[in-house]
């Protein structure tokens, strides 16, 4: 009998320890999505596809150099150049209209998956992390990797904040979230705003992407899971609210992965719906009401 409790607790701080930093990694992705929704008003149906775009490059930089590490670096410049290029080309001609901008964006979600297919291939891949071992943590042997995902995500999280309160780029993005017609009376180039902001958002998933490729699978349809989970975390967080994004996300991740010690995945996923339901009856302007100002 003792020894069966045991054997729970070490498989609740397990789970729990993967959610949260499964948790972190979406905080990622779905700051991303927050962004691009709050300053352009762009629904993407294809950011889980951006996540499955960093992770197909992050396995290609290794087979082409042999080093891991490259991709940290390489991957998010390459997203953020794609970024821009499809802000430019699918987004801006169809900006402020929502219902275009979600057929818009699942028709970019089909290119992507299908030209990830035709290159990359429709088999599952995996990655080995970078690296091995374990360290006791709470009475738990637990992956080494899996902390450096958490200690890489924090400090992208962080640098992104650092980065929106901090920099001319990062206040004008602020800015014309708040009023883009002043913003742009006061010289603000609102044009380029959007731009990058497209592209920072795809650059996050892709980072996170990255720092996800050894944890989970590399498949063309690695990103459709995670897209719904990114919805549910902006809404919960409150939408348009990043600090409220981030922590929403994290609390999903967390909660469920301490349900699927006593349930299966499906019906940790569930508790996140009826979460996200409860919220919008309750509190439709998410948990953590507000905006970056």
């Amino acid at each position: 009998m003792r020894g069966s409790r045991v054997v729970m607790i070490d498989t609740l701080l397990l789970l729990a320890m993967n959610g949260l930093i499964w948790g972190l990694i979406i905080a990622l992705i779905a700051l991303g999505l927050s962004v691009i929704f709050g300053l352009l008003d762009v629904i993407n149906i294809a950011h889980g596809d951006f996540f499955m775009v960093g992770t197909v490059l992050a396995w290609a930089s290794l087979e082409a150099t042999g080093n891991f590490w490259i991709g940290f670096i390489i991957v998010p410049l390459i997203c953020l150049v794609l970024g821009a290029l499809i802000q430019v080309a699918v987004i801006q001609p169809i900006r402020g209209v929502a219902a275009l901008s979600i057929v818009a964006t699942f028709g970019l979600s089909l290119i992507l998956q299908e030209g990830v297919r035709m290159t990359f291939g429709a088999t599952p891949r995996r990655m080995l992390p970078p690296i091995s071992g374990t360290v006791p943590l709470f009475g738990i042997e637990y992956e080494l990797y899996r902390l450096l995902a958490a200690t890489l995500s924090l400090v992208a999280l962080a640098t992104f904040f650092w980065f929106l309160r901090n920099t001319k780029i990062g206040t004008w993005m602020r800015a014309v979230r708040h009023d883009r017609d002043t913003a742009t009376a006061m010289g603000i180039p609102a044009k380029r705003v959007y731009i990058f902001t497209f592209a920072i958002g795809f650059a996050l998933a892709g980072f996170g992407g990255v720092v996800a490729a050894p944890i989970t699978t590399v498949d063309f349809r690695g990103g459709v899971d995670l897209l719904p989970v990114c919805f549910i975390a902006v809404i919960i967080g409150g939408l348009g609210n990043l600090p409220g994004t981030a922590a929403a996300a994290i609390l999903l991740s967390l909660l469920e992965g301490i349900i699927q010690t006593v349930a299966n995945p499906t019906v940790a996923r569930i508790t996140s719906l009826v979460l996200m339901s409860a919220v919008l009856l309750v509190r439709p302007q998410g948990l953590f009401k507000g905006h970056v100002k």
